[in-house]
């Protein structure tokens, strides 16, 4: 079992033939920030997204969590859904950090790689004021942090409340010293080659909008024939925002590489 966490990973799963697609969400959210890809999705895959500690249903994390203490975990999730079969590792934000950590773990594993909401960031300045602020405001900060999330535009809309208000309502099982623990885990800094070298298919899907847009370019220059597309006036998580665009750029992305089961006659009619 992966050391400092509680026990085993809860996920939710949507599709019941198809390669594996593993999703992991952003701070402050929790799996069913990929409503829109596991139902469009599992379609053609075998979808399961993940709740990283301390949200949704997982455990508790104890001080001391690493990126590789999460990413083992994931994996650990997967295994007990579809064990010893490669995975699809698509990411937002935490859950872009926690992939490439997955991927160094069991590269043989690791079909592809897609992540959103990130960039090259190795001061990792923003951890300290995350911190600071679950620490001052308690889990009830998670619904003002995520609008942050969002674009400007896409914050006024009932759409954004209607999820900053279901992950909140989740408060109860959600654990704020494990966020803190996730936090200082992201502070970390990169291990030597971390980016380089990645060798698996990779794309970044990032939002115009996004703070973090700018890094994603660095972070591309970074890995090996990295791809990637940008979704015009999204925010940090524009798979919520614009999924239709998002999961065409993801379709896209796997047809070109051999992964789409639907083959690339599907993909062209489906986008």
């Amino acid at each position: 079992m992966a050391k400092n966490i509680d026990g085993p990973l809860y996920y939710e799963r949507m599709g019941r033939t198809g390669p594996v697609i593993a999703f992991v969400h952003p701070n402050p959210m929790d799996q069913s920030c990929w409503i829109f890809q596991m139902a469009h999705l599992s379609t053609w895959y075998r979808c399961m997204a993940i709740d990283i500690p301390g949200y949704g249903r997982s455990p508790k994390a104890r001080a001391g969590l690493t990126m590789d203490d999460m990413a083992q975990a994931c994996w650990e999730a997967i295994d007990d859904a579809a064990p010893g079969e490669k995975a699809i590792l698509v990411g937002c934000s935490v859950g872009s950090s926690i992939a490439p950590h997955m991927y160094h773990q069991r590269p043989d594993k690791t079909a592809a790689l897609v992540l959103s909401g990130t960039g090259y960031n190795p001061s990792k300045e923003f951890t300290k004021g995350r911190i600071e602020n679950y620490t001052a405001e308690g889990i009830g900060y998670r619904w003002a942090y995520t609008f942050q999330d969002f674009s400007a535009a896409f914050r006024t809309t009932p759409l954004a409340h209607f999820f900053a208000n279901l992950f909140t309502e989740r408060n109860e099982h959600a654990d704020v010293e494990t966020i803190i623990h996730q936090f200082k885990a992201l502070s970390a800094p990169y291990p030597a080659g971390h980016h380089e070298s990645i060798a698996c298919p990779m794309i970044i899907l990032t939002g115009s909008e996004d703070n973090s847009h700018q890094r994603a370019f660095a972070l591309q220059k970074l890995v090996p024939n990295c791809e990637l597309k940008t979704l015009p006036g999204a925010g940090h998580a524009c798979q919520i925002e614009q999924p239709w665009l998002f999961n065409r750029f993801m379709i896209e992305f796997l047809t070109k590489h051999g992964l789409f089961p639907g083959g690339s006659k599907g993909a062209q009619t489906i986008i």
